[in-house]
């Protein structure tokens, strides 16, 4: 082989692992994914609202690759007998995704859950009397067919 065919083909080389370095690194999520991810999936208020702050700026978090998608309250109803409880189903998907596609699903789901539980229970805790009664149990509903179902 000629000697400067075997030059370009190393300079092409080089130049090739240079570009799939440098694309790999670019792609690479930040080795903190799994902590910030257990960060936003606690039962706390504190864990709830970091997470709706880190949702109201996705573009912030973009490196992370997180699975923003949901479906709210799958089947049941978003808002049922009035309840605003979309945003709690909507944080209930996103652990449930994430975990999934980091592979730690099986761990967390029951802490997910009972996230989801304790994110029902402060929209319930708005309101009060029977009608605060009627949240709750159907709170405990929907959390009961997430713990049965997921």
């Amino acid at each position: 082989m000629p000697r400067t065919a075997l030059k370009g083909l190393v300079a092409a080389g080089i130049t090739t692992a240079t570009v799939l370095a440098t694309a790999s690194a670019a792609t690479a999520v930040p080795a903190d994914k799994a902590q910030v991810l257990a960060g936003w999936t606690q039962t706390s208020a504190t864990s709830y609202n970091a997470w709706a702050s880190a949702e109201a700026n996705r573009g912030a978090w973009s490196a992370y690759a997180f699975n923003w998608s949901t479906d709210y309250c799958s089947s049941s109803p978003d808002n049922p007998f009035g309840f605003p409880f979309q945003k709690a189903c909507q944080r209930h998907d996103f652990g449930y995704r994430n975990y999934k596609e980091i592979g730690a699903f099986s761990a967390n789901k029951s802490r997910i859950d009972s996230a989801f539980y304790e994110d029902l229970k402060r929209v319930c805790n708005r309101y009060s009397g029977g009608t605060k009664t009627s949240c709750n149990s159907t709170a405990w509903t929907y959390y009961q067919a997430v713990r049965a179902f997921g």
